[in-house]
């Protein structure tokens, strides 16, 4: 058996089962590095600066300013590329966010330490020593004094152009994507800022972060499938949390009047460009206001949002300029079938007709009632083609059975959806707070899942108790924080904006 046998054998088992040469050769360039007593996995770094706050702080200086004064750096990063140039090498380090220039020569850094770069490889992680200067070309560059380990990477990386071609590739294995695409960091960089920007609009206006159970008792909140699990000790099953609406109404009537959450929920349902089965939502919740007043606050949040990260009002989705000016179109859920889907009133009020169509449309065979009938209806023909941001109002309170009846008809709901370029983005209603029509609402939903519908609600006794101590009038939303990263980041497919998305195993 050859060295690199026994290297590939005993010295170190990768993840892999078979190892490429250049694995190999990486093995060999790790196994020198120990005999030189090199540490290739220190304990900590000592840094000045990140790749992203070098270019951030010193881009701008010229190359008589960075003459003129010494800027010293020890920074860490990613070798990216490597351009050797006999006793001097060109190389790029990078973060997930930026790359640097590195100027290496041996009469700085000596024959013997610039002979040992021989060891290191495109995608190890060293920390650079040095100084600013900016070469012939004006690329700001790092004068290396020093370096040193941080991290040996024993696979080489993927191709910029084939490897990463692979969307599968790129959201299993996204520790490749983060390195290899500077955009995949931008996105989830304005994924955080959004969510740091939600919670500084509802602090400023008096609101209380919480946090509720993600294992229930009885799932609600939502109409969804739940998943379900066991809980050993207790002997018990529960269920992973569709919506965390129940117990934050609940906090309303405990006397928080302004509450908020931004979490996940959980629904067992398929996966495709707008869903993922386990997906964060803010939901947030405001005593003696109704689902008018929520339509303010939700356009002046958005507007706000578009500001603080984009410095505009109009954002680019795809072909589409969305823009958040106020005021936002406000059209009933019945007028918005007939204007965009495409029937006649005679049709919409054909039950026979719109449970057929609706059959033809929906992707499963259970019977459908009239009003989920519209809703599917609603669903296929009619929110994609809505691309400003649109409060579809009042849908049937059959489908809504945890929102107020409106007033001038009892058989629509005090709710409204907005759809913002053709997705769902926000849904939010008056909430029903008579406990007694809460309860037969529960027992019909119950009634309903008997039936086989799986996404109906159970009955909730305990929520219906704290009902009964009195819910003041209430305003509800939750909003999908996926689907407003995928439009404030124009992406057009949700697993862009989750960083690591579900997928079938291998």
């Amino acid at each position: 058996m050859n060295d690199r046998d026994k290297l590939k054998e005993k010295e170190l088992k990768l993840v892999q089962k078979e190892l490429s040469d250049q694995e190999i050769i990486r093995l060999e360039k790790w196994k020198k590095l120990q005999e030189k007593g090199i540490e290739v996995f220190p304990h900590q770094a000592e840094k000045s600066h990140s790749v992203f706050e070098v270019v951030r702080d010193f881009y701008d200086l010229t190359r008589e300013e960075l003459e003129e004064k010494v800027y010293p750096v020890k920074v860490p990063g990613r070798i990216m590329a490597v351009r050797k140039m006999g006793r001097a090498t060109f190389f790029h380090i990078a973060d997930f966010r930026d790359r640097l220039q590195v100027y290496l020569r041996e009469d700085i850094v000596g024959k013997e330490n610039y002979e040992l770069f021989e060891l290191f490889d495109i995608g190890d992680v060293i920390l650079v020593e040095g100084r600013l200067f900016r070469t012939r070309t004006g690329e700001l560059t790092v004068l290396a004094e020093k370096f040193s380990f941080l991290a040996k990477s024993f696979h080489p990386l993927p191709e910029k152009w084939h490897g990463l071609q692979d969307v599968e590739l790129r959201y299993r294995k996204r520790y490749l994507d983060l390195i290899m695409n500077p955009e995949a960091g931008e996105t989830f960089l304005i994924r955080s800022q959004l969510i740091a920007k939600i919670r500084k609009f509802f602090d400023d206006r008096g609101f209380i972060e919480v946090e509720t159970p993600m294992m229930q008792v009885i799932p609600g909140g939502a109409l969804a499938r739940p998943f379900k699990t066991f809980h050993n000790a207790l002997g018990i099953d529960l269920y992973l949390r569709i919506a965390p609406e129940l117990y934050l109404k609940r906090l309303i009537v405990g006397g928080m009047e302004k509450v908020y959450e931004i979490n996940r929920n959980f629904r067992n349902e398929g996966v495709d460009s707008q869903h993922n089965p386990e997906f964060t939502m803010l939901e947030f919740y405001q005593a003696y206001i109704n689902y008018h007043q929520l339509m303010d606050l939700t356009e002046e949040l958005f507007l706000y949002l578009a500001r603080e990260i984009h410095r505009k009002e109009e954002l680019q989705y795809g072909d589409q300029s969305i823009s958040f000016k106020r005021p936002w179109k406000r059209i009933k859920f019945r007028e918005a079938i007939l204007e965009y889907g495409g029937l006649s009133p005679a049709r919409l009020d054909d039950e026979k007709a719109v449970l057929e169509m609706a059959a033809n449309l929906a992707a499963d065979s259970r019977s459908l009632t009239y009003s989920k009938a519209l809703d599917v209806i609603f669903d296929k023909l009619v929110k994609d083609k809505i691309i400003q941001p649109t409060f579809i109002i009042n849908p049937p309170k059959e489908i809504s059975p945890l929102a107020k009846s409106d007033r001038e008809n009892p058989e629509e709901a005090a709710r409204f959806e907005l759809v913002i370029a053709g997705m769902e983005l926000a849904n939010a209603f008056s909430e029903l707070t008579d406990p007694f029509e809460q309860r037969e609402r529960f027992e019909e939903q119950a009634a309903m899942r008997q039936k086989g519908d799986e996404e109906s609600h159970l009955v909730d006794l305990d929520y219906v108790e704290a009902l009964e101590y009195g819910l003041p009038p209430t305003g509800g939303e939750g909003i999908g924080i996926d689907r407003l990263t995928m439009i404030f980041t124009n992406q057009k497919s949700i697993r862009e904006v989750i960083l690591f998305p579900l997928l079938k195993p291998r």
